[in-house]
Order: C-alpha cells, then sequence, then structure tokens
C-alpha cells in the first residue's frame, strides 16, 4: 500500500476552537482541477504497474490518498493516518485490517514535508515529495527518509539568478512566504544574487490572510525603482496578491516566478495577464505520460465508491448537486438549481484536469510512483546470503518494514518510459534540470505557457543556462528586455563610483581622469594607460601620445631656421665688407684679424642653433652643445682679446710704455686658441663622461611625448656655460673700464655695450629655460643664442658698416686722428 498527500483544495473552512463543544472536522473547500489530475496520475501509475508483468510480477501495489487542504494542521493528521491507521474501518471477515502504507508520496509544501518527514523520520518510513523544493531537507541527518524528484531551491536559486545575471538585471525586489520554503529560498538567493546585483527590497507573505499586510506588499511594489520582482511562493498567496494589483493597476513589472506557481493555470488568466504576462519562470521538467489522457477521461463518480473526492469533482466540474450529498449536509433541494447524474460529458469538458500540456508536477508525481515500485522490485528479488541487512539477510516483501525499502529507494537508478533517468542523489534529490517558462498569448487568445529555455546543472560549466530569446514575450510597450537597475550603466570611458549609505548598485558614474581608460561596461576603476601612451578624448582607448620637438615644419622652427640664416647670412655679409675694405683705416684700427675671426665665429653661433631644431638624435645632442660651446668660447675670445687690446694700445701711448711689444699678433692669436682650447677640454671631458643623448619625457606634459636632449652630465653642461659666462663678464668689467679712453677709435664703448647685451640675453635665459614647456624650452635658447649674437654683432659692427658704407669721408686717417 502506497499513501499519498495532495493539496486538493486551496481553500479551508477553519473550525470553531471555542472549546465550548467538541470541534468539528476541518473542511475543505474549491477543488483545484489540476491538482486533482496529479492525485489520479498517482492512481494511473499504480494501476501501469499492476498490469506490468515484469515489474513486481504477482504483487499488487494499493493506495490511500488524502487532501491537505494548504493547513499543515490536516497534512499531519493525514500523515499520521497513513502511518497509524486512524479512521480504519476493520470489517468482521479480517481482523487484520488494512496492509500498512510502506511509502508516502507527497507533501508538494516544503513547510508540511518538514513537519512529516520529521515523524516519518523516525520510523525511517519513505516520504517521496513531487513539489518540495526547500533545500533544508537535503540535510539527511534531519531528515533521513526524505527523498523528492523535484530538485532543490538550491538549484532553482542558481537557474534565477543565472536568468537575472544573463539579462543584467542588478536591481530586484524579492518576497517570500514566512515558511520554511519561502525564508529558505529568500535566504539562498541573496548569497547568490549579491555576488553581482543588489535586493531592493524584501517582503514576506503573511501566514494568515492579512489584507493589510498584503496591501503594505503592493505599495512597496508600486513605491520600488525596481522593475524585475522575484517571488517564491505557493500560488494561493499569488491569488490574493494578483487581486490587489489589479485593483491598484500595477503594471510594467517583470515577475520571476519559482516553480511553485510559475506554471499555474488559475494564475495565468486572461484577467490576470495584463499585470503578469510575460513572467518568466522555473518550472519543472516536462514529461509526457503517455496514456493518462484515456485514463483521466474514464473516471465516474461510480467507478471508484470509495472515493470520496470523485463526487466533489464532478460536481464541481458540472456545477450540480448528487441527491446523496444533498442528504448528508442538510440542504434543501429546493436551493438546487441543477442534479448530477453522474453520466455527464467529462470529455466535451476543457479544465486544468483534462489538459497535459503542462506535465510537470503530474510527472514528478509519477517518477516518484515508479521509483517506489523499482524500490520494491529490488528488494522482492534480493537473493538470500547475498542481501543487504544482518547477515546478509533478504528483506520480506509480505512482511516489509519501511527501513527496508528506504535503503533500497536510495539506490534507486533506472529509465523510465519516456527514456529519463530517475535516480537520488546523496540527499534524495533529484537530478537538477529546469525548464524555463514565459506567459504569452496564444493565437486564439488564450494565456499560454511557453517552454522558452532550458537550465541544467549538469552540463559544463557556462553551459547550463539555455535562452531562446527570440521566444520571449515582453510585457512591455517597448517589447524588448526591461532595464531594472538602481543607476544607469556606467559606459566605457568611466567609472563607477557608489554613493555613501546605498547599496553598491546605486552609484554614480565618473568620467576616467587623464591617462586613464575603461573599455568596458560598468568598470569598476580605469586603467592606467602605459608611459608612451595617453587616453583618447572619450577616455575609451590608449592611443600613443603626441610626440612634440622643435620641428623644421612648425611656425616657430621656421621662424627660428629663417633668422638664424639671415643672422649667418649679415654676419658673412659683414665678413666680406671687411674684407673688402680691408686697407680702410676703419678696418685697420679695429684690429682686422680678430675682427674677421669674430665676423666668422659669429656665423657659427648663428649656425649652431640650427642644431637645436629637428628631431634630437645622439649626434644632433652632441653636436649641438659642443658647437654651441666653442663657437661663443670663440667669439667672446675675440671680444675679450679685443678688449685687452684697446687698453694695451692706450697705454701703449703714454711716454716711456712699450707694452704693446709684449702683446702682438702673436699674443693676441695665442690668447684666442688658449681660451677656446680650454672649452675644447670641458667639451671633451664632458662628453667622455656622460654625453648629451636624446630622451622622451613624458613628466612634464601627461598628453605628450617631448623628445629632447638630455644633458647627460648637469655638471659639464653647467661648467660649458659657466666659462663662456666668466670670459663675458671679464670682457664686460674690462670694457667698462676703459669705455672713457680718449682716443677716438676707442672700441671699449661697443664692446661694454655688446657685453651688457650678451650678459643681460643669457641672465634672462635661466629663469626662461628653466619654466617653459617643451619644444619651447628648446626655443627659449635658440633664442638667447640668436639674441647673444645678434647684440654682439649689431653693437661692435653696425657703427663700423655705417661709417665704411655711408660715411666713406670719415673712413680717414685724418678723421680718425681728429680732435
Amino acid at each position: 500500500m502506497l499513501g499519498g498527500i495532495f493539496e486538493l483544495s486551496y481553500k479551508t473552512i477553519v473550525p470553531d476552537l471555542s472549546f465550548k463543544h467538541k470541534p468539528e472536522h476541518w473542511k475543505c473547500d474549491s477543488l483545484d482541477f489540476e491538482v486533482f489530475q496529479w492525485a489520479h496520475t498517482m492512481i494511473f501509475a499504480i494501476e501501469e504497474i499492476n498490469q506490468d508483468p515484469v515489474l513486481l510480477p504477482n504483487i499488487t501495489l494499493g493506495y490511500r490518498l488524502y487532501d491537505n487542504c494548504i493547513k499543515l494542521q490536516v497534512a499531519l493528521r493525514s500523515a499520521i493516518s497513513l502511518i497509524g491507521g486512524l479512521n480504519d474501518s476493520i470489517p468482521d471477515s479480517d481482523c487484520r485490517g488494512l496492509p500498512p502504507v510502506v511509502g508516502i508520496v507527497g507533501d508538494p509544501f516544503s513547510s508540511h514535508s518538514i513537519a512529516i518527514s520529521r515523524i516519518l523520520g523516525l520510523f525511517r518510513m519513505p516520504l517521496i515529495s513531487y513539489y518540495a523544493t526547500c533545500s533544508c531537507l537535503s540535510n539527511k541527518i534531519d531528515y533521513p527518509s526524505f527523498f523528492r524528484t523535484v530538485p532543490s531551491d538550491a538549484f532553482q536559486v542558481k537557474a534565477m539568478v543565472q536568468i537575472i545575471k544573463h539579462f543584467g538585471w542588478t536591481w530586484v525586489g524579492v518576497i517570500g512566504t514566512d515558511d520554511d520554503y519561502g525564508q529558505y529560498a529568500v535566504n539562498s538567493f541573496h548569497e547568490e544574487f549579491k555576488k553581482f546585483g543588489c535586493i531592493a527590497f524584501t517582503e514576506t507573505f503573511p501566514k494568515a490572510q492579512e489584507s493589510v499586510k498584503y496591501l503594505q506588499i503592493v505599495n512597496t511594489i508600486k513605491d520600488s525603482t525596481a522593475k524585475v520582482i522575484v517571488v517564491f511562493s505557493p500560488r494561493a498567496n499569488l491569488i490574493i496578491l494578483s487581486a490587489e494589483i489589479i485593483r491598484q493597476n500595477i503594471t510594467g513589472r517583470q515577475w520571476i516566478a519559482s516553480e511553485a506557481w510559475s506554471t499555474s493555470n488559475i494564475l495565468a488568466t486572461n484577467e490576470n495577464f495584463p499585470f503578469f504576462g510575460g513572467t518568466i519562470g522555473i518550472a519543472i521538467r516536462r514529461g509526457e505520460i503517455p496514456g493518462l489522457v484515456n485514463f483521466l477521461l474514464q473516471i465516474r463518480p461510480s467507478s471508484d465508491p470509495n472515493n470520496n473526492l470523485v463526487p466533489r469533482f464532478w460536481e464541481t466540474m458540472f456545477g450540480c448537486k448528487f441527491q446523496e450529498g444533498i442528504n448528508n449536509e442538510n440542504d434543501s433541494i429546493l436551493s438546487v438549481t441543477k442534479f448530477c447524474t453522474g453520466y455527464e460529458d467529462i470529455k466535451s469538458t476543457r479544465t486544468a484536469y483534462t489538459d497535459v500540456s503542462e506535465s510537470r508536477a503530474t510527472y514528478n508525481v509519477y517518477k516518484a510512483v515508479y521509483a517506489l515500485a523499482h524500490a520494491l522490485h529490488q528488494l522482492m528479488f534480493c537473493e538470500n546470503g547475498k542481501g543487504p541487512f544482518e547477515n546478509n539477510t533478504c528483506a520480506d516483501i509480505k512482511i516489509l518494514q519501511p527501513w527496508q525499502l528506504m535503503y533500497y529507494l536510495k539506490k534507486v537508478n533506472f529509465t523510465n518510459r519516456l527514456g529519463e533517468r530517475v535516480a537520488f542523489d546523496e540527499n534524495g534529490d533529484a537530478l537538477a534540470i529546469y525548464d524555463i517558462v514565459n506567459w504569452q498569448r496564444a493565437s486564439d487568445g488564450s494565456v499560454t505557457i511557453k517552454t522558452i529555455g532550458v537550465y541544467d546543472k549538469t552540463a559544463s560549466k557556462g553551459q547550463e543556462l539555455f535562452l531562446s530569446e527570440k521566444d520571449i514575450f515582453w510585457n512591455f510597450y517597448s517589447g524588448k528586455v526591461p532595464e531594472s537597475v538602481c543607476s544607469k550603466s556606467c559606459q566605457p570611458g568611466t567609472r563607477k563610483a557608489t554613493r555613501n549609505g546605498q547599496p553598491v548598485c546605486c552609484f554614480d558614474c565618473v568620467p576616467c581622469a587623464d591617462g586613464e581608460i575603461s573599455k568596458e561596461n560598468d568598470s569598476i576603476e580605469c586603467s592606467q594607460c602605459p608611459s608612451d601612451f595617453w587616453s583618447n578624448p572619450s577616455r575609451t582607448q590608449c592611443i600613443l601620445k603626441e610626440i612634440e620637438f622643435l620641428s623644421y615644419e612648425d611656425a616657430m622652427g621656421i621662424t627660428l631656421t629663417a633668422t638664424a640664416i639671415f643672422g649667418s647670412c649679415l654676419s658673412v655679409s659683414v665678413l666680406i665688407v671687411f674684407i673688402y675694405y680691408r686697407n680702410t683705416p676703419v678696418v685697420k684700427a679695429n684690429n682686422s684679424e680678430l675682427s674677421f675671426l669674430l665676423l666668422l665665429s659669429l656665423t657659427l653661433c648663428f649656425l649652431c642653433s640650427l642644431c637645436f631644431i629637428g628631431e634630437p638624435s645622439n649626434a644632433s645632442c652632441t653636436l649641438r652643445h659642443v658647437v654651441f660651446g666653442i663657437s661663443f668660447v670663440l667669439s667672446i675670445s675675440c671680444i675679450l682679446v679685443k678688449t685687452i687690446v684697446v687698453i694695451m694700445a692706450f697705454k701703449a701711448t703714454l711716454p716711456g710704455n712699450n707694452m704693446m711689444k709684449w702683446f702682438g699678433v702673436t699674443q693676441q692669436r695665442g690668447t684666442v686658441f688658449m681660451f677656446t682650447f680650454i672649452q675644447s677640454l670641458i667639451c671633451v671631458a664632458w662628453l667622455t663622461s656622460a654625453p648629451p643623448f636624446p630622451s622622451k619625457n613624458t613628466k612634464h606634459q601627461n598628453s605628450k611625448v617631448i623628445l629632447e636632449c638630455d644633458v647627460g652630465s648637469l655638471i659639464g653642461f653647467s661648467c660649458l656655460l659657466g666659462y663662456i659666462g666668466l670670459l663675458a663678464c671679464i670682457s664686460f668689467v674690462l670694457a667698462f673700464l676703459a669705455r672713457n679712453l680718449p682716443d677716438t677709435f676707442n672700441e671699449a664703448k661697443f664692446i661694454t655695450f655688446s657685453m651688457l647685451i650678451f650678459c643681460a640675453v643669457w641672465i634672462t635665459f635661466i629663469p626662461a629655460y628653466i619654466s617653459s614647456p617643451g619644444k619651447y624650452t628648446v626655443a627659449v635658447e635658440i633664442f638667447a643664442i640668436l639674441a647673444s649674437s645678434f647684440g654682439l654683432l649689431g653693437a661692435i659692427f653696425a657703427p663700423k658698416c655705417y661709417i665704411i658704407l655711408f660715411k666713406p669721408e670719415r673712413n680717414t686717417k685724418k678723421a680718425l686722428m681728429g680732435r
């Protein structure tokens, strides 16, 4: 004998418990056609097994079915009746009574199964649930005799989270029942979902049907910005909730249904569709059971007199009353509008009872019965001496104990007629495979529950979820996948910045800083570009930094190049003039040889600035400083010697002074060579120890790579400049002291002025050089070279060229020897 517990009625009339008189029995009302189909599927499976000559030969299975009326009290009473024989009537012909129940199929509720399993576990009586999914029931210490043909909520939650993650929903609301099933599921969902999303709200259905509490839940849904709502609940709670949602006209929500209500035809109706259409749910695996439809259509009130549920079903189906029922209930015959004959045509009806297109819980009931049958079959064909029990004994099926059956039930592993493997894992759980369903409109306008995907936990990692997105109906005006986020997704080029005191899903999108990028949506942080790269304006890619150096192509380079060439041409022109007029008094009086050498060195000074323009290389970096240093020392040396000559010449005019013979042409040449040679030694020492080299400066300007010449040795560079400055200062001091000498050919004034310009330029150059960015640093250095070169050329040679070219009458010995 097998027992069965089903939720055949979804309304319960609680008896008066005032303790003033003996309480009546709980009354069950409003028969559920769909669950009535489940109960008759158990009968169908048992009769099919009894007719099978191979499975359990010569053994007949019987059944005893109970209605739990969706109440724990009634469910417990049903379970105790099955194992204890309560309300059994023992006929006189058989004092042994009915055969004992060896296993129970049910209960569909997790909270009921928990309570029943605590009792059945004491006797090791198997309980196979076809709908209880609470993950807590996998605990074999607390529930040793519990099995199920429906996957655990642990897998259901994983499937739900995978769907939500697939569509990018990170801001969801959760509702669960105030029982073990709901709370365990909600807690598991929290743990899985918090890895990538946030819970906007969590509400709990009350145990009692309190309208105030349901109103609070609906108000929370209405006020929340979350568009996706996950509900772990039996359908009874959803019936009340849907009524309030319809009353308040709340639309634009995406419902995610647990398997307990995802395929309920009571909820998937035309009335509910505007509000719950498009619901995506986790559904128990569907299976088409051959011959079930014909069996269901053969039901008659007279076919099984002991089945008191069939008359109730018949009356509800056809809206009539049986004569016997009226007499028993003391109803007035006058109040009955239609009497039942028992021969009404059930084939003409279209209800959830006859609809086997969504055989999900039905299929689980079918598998549960067959699992018990196969366990009994293994027990029956145990070979003596090879048995699993004490002394290798076997169990006797005629005096079977439930704990013996439980041993074989743990090892059940068979393939049923539909080709599906049926087995239990070490926790008594079924293999975790779900259908993903979607509430849609059928072609005839009715509501249909369509399978749109599969979740298979046994598949390879990353392949567990399959969804046919083109087949999904979205109940939104756009007809597209809805968004459910606390904050809009951060686009590439930005990063998420969490808001203080709010969940991590509520954030602001902050643009990446300069030099940082983010390539993906919702980046938590921006990544730094490599040193030679910089972020593009949208901060989505690292692009090569702009290369900057003073080139011959840009305006500044062209200007400076033209100025340098002009200066060198001007120097050459002056040199030509001086050579051409070398025999005139003005040229002779100003030490023509030193003037020629000075003009050549100034030409080099102008031309050396060209070494500073263009992309730096090892050759140009070395050349620019060497040429610059030597050419300027050569120029200053010539000026210094000219200054000394002026002073010597004045001293030589005094009576008895022969100083000029000690500083003749040879000494002048030697002095210039010596000063220049010292600078050459400085350059050689510098280039030998740490020569200048081209480098990439990425620190001064982050968005650019500045190509420049690193001086290598700062000491060497300082010595080069310092030596030039020393000679210039000496020249300036000597020229300044000799500026008032009375000779008409005295150059000291011009030299003083030229050195004043030279020193002013290079003193100003230092802060300008340090503060100038990028290529302007080189430009400042070139400007200093050109400005000081023009200063020397103009201050010293302009007056002489003026006399030579424009005042030839003054270019005579008489004019020079005038007053």
